[in-house]
């Protein structure tokens, strides 16, 4: 029982976050506009997931408890392009790309960047989300912004802290998903309500 549930949730989460971003790359690609998508969010974010990959990298853990990271980078990369786009300053993302590729590089330097960027990694993580609250709490307007794809980032997290518990019980990366599991079920919460209420008023 414990093996084949094990795979469920690494082939699962690998499945969902191949296709993770790509409702909101749609969503902003249909609607020509990053209309209530919060780019110090989307930064956050990314700078989130690569922590979390060169810590997983940096100390070996098993290749099928991370392999969705370098899939969920490269569509964050994508949806940060399409945001500049319509922003109209599609050159602005260059040197977001740079830092983050420069950090690749320093964060496995020395043990302790790595375990202190970790720790890091989960403050910042936390801040992407609640950047992406308070846009849309102060626009009260979800706009483009995909309940789709924060849904299914929530059932990424609930199917790590499975697989957390099952291999390596670390306990930094266990309370990482679990945070992270509440306020992706809170952002998608928050999509939803807007997007009834503008609905609504329509």
């Amino acid at each position: 029982m414990r093996e084949p549930l094990l795979l469920f949730c690494n082939w699962s989460t690998l499945g969902v976050c191949a296709a993770l971003k790509l409702p909101q790359i749609s969503a902003v690609l249909a609607a020509r506009s990053s209309r209530g998508i919060s780019l110090p969010s989307l930064l956050l974010e990314l700078a989130g997931f690569l922590v979390f990959l060169r810590y997983l990298c940096y100390y070996e853990y098993p290749l099928l408890t991370y392999l969705e990271y370098p899939i969920l980078i490269a569509q964050d990369v994508l949806l940060l392009l399409c945001v500049f786009h319509f922003n109209g300053n599609v050159k602005g993302a260059a040197p977001y790309l740079a830092l983050c590729v420069a950090s690749w590089f320093v964060l496995s330097l020395q043990k302790w960047i790595i375990d202190l960027a970790m720790n890091l990694s989960t403050f910042i993580s936390t801040a992407s989300k609640f950047a992406q609250l308070q846009c849309l709490w102060r626009t009260q307007d979800s706009g483009a912004v995909s309940a789709l794809t924060w849904s299914l980032a929530s059932y990424t997290c609930a199917a790590r802290i499975i697989t957390t518990l099952m291999t390596t019980s670390d306990l930094t990366v266990l309370l990482r998903f679990v945070i992270m599991l509440a306020l992706n079920l809170w952002v998608t919460a928050t999509v939803l309500r807007y997007r009834t209420t503008v609905g609504k008023a329509e």
